[in-house]
């Protein structure tokens, strides 16, 4: 079938040329057919039509490429190592004998990723096709998130899944025997856990319950013991009738982040549902309900020391989302939806419109989480420059009196106030901006309350038209829409008040202690357009800056959520804001550079899909604390990053098949979308067609006598700006259909307007005078 060449890693080496075993190969022949470049070009390749496939054997080519390409020494293959690029393989069809040339960082970062996956499922030797190693890098990115990618992130509860999901790289002072908390009360799922820490001893497990209140002063006692939370369990029945407890699976964000966060959980499921696992989102919403059952909140994530911490809530349309998706029964589909959304009411209630977090004189909802002294979860290191002025004057050093305000045997509300703050933007998600410093936990943020109004609204509308006006609530209490609308509408009109600035055309956020705008300009003031509560005049004046960031120096250094970084969430985010507002064309010019940039990398340094980017300069390579989570790797990456996982499979769902196709050759945005003035051509549309015919007929290019488009269907054409091509007259976008070698069609498209005055783009597929198959035709 043709779509083998590139069918997932777990098919791929297990049917077809790879289904043999190792003893069928004769290694010796092998290993003298594997030769290393001497030159990076060579004209005595083997030339054939025929697709190509190679025959390898797996550890000594990976020995060999890393010895001749992996210069630096990561075990990776990128731009930056010197090798010469070039490897030759045996072709299968030859029992290796014959060899072919595969060159470039792409071809052979692909192979090595290739050799390690062929190692997970255990083959020594294997037959890898050509087109593989040469994939169109979108397909290859978008596979390997889909088969890939996905499982890399998936953890659960369990007996089975408990090793995995107790590593934690965080908060390295504590004591770290593996550890897991349950709610008060559950007393079978403690059960369940105690049986497993006692039948799989080598796992050191410790079981403890949690108290019945878990109180700031609580969570802050076992920071020196931090553990997993427990979250949802379900029950099977296997072949014999025996029942088995398994946890609901989810997705973490990964590296370091090895628990189910709240915010990240959201956009992945977008990316989830896209790829057809709507069972995964479907426990996820079900892991959501659980904690706010439990432990009161949609947690930052589910360890213990983020037991007083949320983080920005989108459960309303996350279940939304995936109940449009479920399949099954009606009834089914709509008492899953109503526990879910039982579950979003309470805490809507008790936690976002519930003082601290709720702000009375303005009425708007703020992040104020209720833990007490430093947060554990980071470096050793991280609030040294904040500790020290204090250590100082009581003649300490900063790890004597940290100990002793941990103790409470230093008392400092100064101290206090920053780490309120300092919890207040790790609630946010948003860790860390010079937005927030010193004064999160007071501003009442366009994000958060742009999220509440579109709690409001969801709620609204899913009791007026699924639960016919009437939902019934767990106490029995009913809800009706109109009790929801009133709420939105409520406070919408103090967004509007609080937050939007008429002369800066922006939204906000308000400092609710100084009474004012915090005139920081923010990518989150889009957040109002996703959740509709932008008027449509205020959607046409909202602009984006990078200027409130301030200077960066070495005592001011960089935040990894200012400019010029750029993050999953906001992409999407903005995305669907524009898209709802009737800009869609800026939203698939925001979403194509956005996947130039994950792709780019992707082809440049070995697959990585690392947790951000500087969108300036279109890379990975950062300098900003923490790091970029993702890039530390061997030979292939197992995981990407969740929701830049997510952000790739949501952006392509904004391109155009022809946008798809030049993100494929990796032509930048500033090339794509660059304006040519004074280069544009007005054309009849047989004009056009001709003159097209006329530029290519001294090429290698047999060109079909299909007449030109006909005058009724297209009053002219317009050679617009926006494409691609060395010829600055016609501006033809010339884009291959396949990126793999010895192609044998090429895409020429040429873009016309129609009487309605409609731009369309119409594909010119012209065919190579030595291919076999049909000549092309305009379509």
């Amino acid at each position: 079938m043709t779509e083998f060449p590139y069918a997932p890693a777990y098919v791929y080496y297990n049917t077809g040329d790879n289904s043999f075993t190792s003893h069928n190969v004769d290694r010796t022949s092998l290993n003298r057919n594997i030769t290393g470049a001497r030159h990076r070009r060579s004209s005595h390749d083997e030339k054939t039509n025929v697709p190509r496939k190679f025959l390898i054997d797996v550890l000594e080519t990976r020995r060999l490429i890393l010895e001749q390409e992996d210069t630096d020494g990561d075990f990776q293959i990128t731009i930056n190592d010197s090798g010469p690029k070039s490897l030759k393989l045996g072709t299968a069809d030859s029992g290796g004998h014959s060899k072919y040339e595969i060159r470039g960082t792409y071809m052979l970062s692909t192979l090595l990723q290739e050799l390690a996956l062929a190692l997970d499922h255990g083959r020594k030797y294997i037959v890898i096709d050509e087109a593989r190693l040469n994939e169109n890098p979108v397909d290859r990115l978008s596979r390997m998130i889909k088969h890939h990618f996905w499982d890399g992130l998936t953890r659960k509860i369990d007996a089975d899944g408990l090793e995995a999901i107790c590593a934690d790289p965080k908060n390295l002072n504590a004591n770290h025997n593996p550890r897991i908390y349950i709610p008060h009360g559950e007393t079978e799922t403690f059960e369940y856990y105690k049986h497993v820490s006692e039948t799989r001893k080598h796992l050191k497990l410790e079981v403890e319950m949690l108290p019945q209140e878990m109180t700031p002063e609580y969570v802050k006692s076992i920071n020196n013991r931090p553990g997993i939370l427990s979250l949802a369990l379900r029950k099977h029945v296997d072949a014999y009738g025996k029942t088995i407890i398994k946890g609901v699976p989810f997705i973490v964000p990964g590296g370091r982040f090895n628990e189910m966060y709240g915010w990240d959980s959201y956009f992945e499921t977008l990316g989830l549902i896209l790829d057809g696992r709507v069972e995964m989102a479907k426990g996820m919403v079900e892991n959501f309900v659980y904690e706010i059952k439990h432990y009161g909140k949609i947690l930052n994530a589910n360890r213990s020391y983020y037991l007083t911490r949320s983080q920005p809530p989108f459960l309303t349309d996350m279940a939304l989302r995936v109940y449009h998706h479920l399949s099954g029964e009606e009834s089914e589909k709509v008492k899953w939806l109503a526990t879910a959304f039982n579950a979003a009411i309470k805490e809507y209630h008790t936690v976002w419109m519930s003082v601290p977090r709720y702000d009375p004189k303005t009425g708007l909802s703020r992040f104020y989480p209720t833990g007490l002294g430093i947060p554990p979860e980071t470096e050793a290191s991280h609030f040294d420059h904040v500790i020290l002025p204090f250590a100082r004057r009581m003649g300490l050093t900063i790890k004597e009196y940290a100990e002793k305000y941990q103790n409470n045997e230093i008392h400092e509300p100064q101290l206090d106030e920053y780490f309120l703050h300092d919890r207040a933007v790790r609630e946010s998600g948003h860790d860390t901006t010079y937005r927030f410093e010193k004064r999160c936990a007071h501003l009442a943020t366009i994000d958060l309350n742009s999220l509440l109004y579109k709690y409001e609204i969801d709620i609204g509308e899913t009791i007026r038209d699924i639960f016919n006006d009437n939902f019934v609530l767990e106490n029995g209490a009913i809800e009706k829409s109109d009790e929801w609308f009133k709420r939105a509408e409520r406070r919408k009109a103090l967004i509007d008040k609080y937050c939007w600035n008429e002369e800066k055309s922006l939204y906000y956020d308000y400092d609710t202690v100084k009474e004012e705008q915090s005139v920081y300009e923010t990518v989150t003031a889009f957040w109002a357009l996703w959740a509709g509560c932008a008027s449509k005049d205020q959607a046409e004046k909202l602009v984006g800056t990078e200027e409130s960031r301030g200077t960066i120096t070495l005592d001011r250094p960089n935040r990894q959520w200012d400019y010029p970084f750029g993050w999953a969430p906001h992409q999407m985010m903005a995305w669907r804001g524009l898209e709802i507002y009737g800009y869609k064309n800026e939203a698939r010019r925001l979403a194509y550079r956005w996947l130039y940039t994950i792709t780019k990398s992707f082809v440049d340094f070995n697959g990585v899909v690392p947790e951000k980017y500087d969108v300036v300069s279109l890379g990975h390579l950062l300098d900003v604390e923490y790091g970029n989570v993702g890039t530390d790797f061997k030979f292939v990456p197992r995981e990407g990053f969740g929701w830049m996982n997510a952000s790739y499979q949501v952006g392509l769902s904004y391109l155009t098949q022809h946008e798809r196709r030049v993100l494929g050759t990796c032509t930048s945005p500033k090339i794509f979308f660059k304006k040519k003035e004074n280069k544009v051509t007005e054309l009849t549309a047989q004009e056009v067609f001709m003159k097209a015919k006329e530029m290519l007929s001294n090429s290698e290019i047999n060109i079909s006598d299909t007449s030109p488009p006909s005058e009724t269907e297209y009053a002219t054409s317009t050679i617009v700006d926006q494409v691609n091509s060395e010829d600055d007259e016609l501006n033809i976008v010339k884009s291959p259909l396949e990126t793999v070698s010895e192609s044998a069609v090429e895409n020429f498209t040429v873009s016309l307007v129609n009487k309605e005055g409609q731009l369309e783009a119409v594909e010119l597929a012209l065919i190579k005078t030595d291919a076999t198959t049909e000549t092309g035709s305009v379509a």
